[in-house]
């Protein structure tokens, strides 16, 4: 697929949206209450992690989909300071959260299904961040992809 058309970043965000909300389906199949505390903790720490990456990005700077808006600024401060896609990092782990508390096949399948699509939007955000300012590839040097101090 040609990912420079316009119809790709609009794929990986029904394709995202769509793995997300398959895996809380299955929750309802799931019966792990001695897990609840555990998963509810990760599910936190996911969402503490996207509200402090919403909190050194400017209301009108990211874009759902995997491209740049015109006037898109480079954030290094905050969490940014660590990895380039701390949304994601927050996706992620909230859906960890779910495959942790349901931990069945089909939800292991939905979870890396979604982190791969994440993968795709990232790397598509990157190609498009390079060719729209200068600072972003020693950015890139210094600082991992999506999980801190990891990739």
């Amino acid at each position: 697929m040609n990912c420079n058309n316009e119809f790709y970043p609009k794929l990986l965000v029904f394709l995202q949206f769509s793995f997300i909300t398959a895996m809380l389906v299955f929750l309802k199949y799931a019966n792990n209450s001695n897990l609840t505390l555990l998963c509810i903790s990760i599910f936190a720490i996911g969402g503490f992690i996207g509200i402090w990456a919403l909190n050194h990005n400017q209301l009108g700077n990211f874009n759902i989909q995997p491209k740049l808006k015109d006037n898109a600024e480079l954030v290094t401060t905050g969490i940014y300071k660590y990895i380039r896609h701390p949304m994601y990092f927050s996706v992620i782990l909230m859906a960890f959260s779910l495959l942790v508390y349901t931990h069945t096949l089909v939800e292991i399948i939905l979870f890396f299904s979604l982190v791969f699509t994440l993968i795709l939007k990232a790397r598509r955000e990157e190609s498009l961040w390079i060719k729209h300012d200068k600072n972003y590839l020693s950015y890139k040097n210094r600082t991992k992809l999506i999980i801190p101090f990891v990739i």
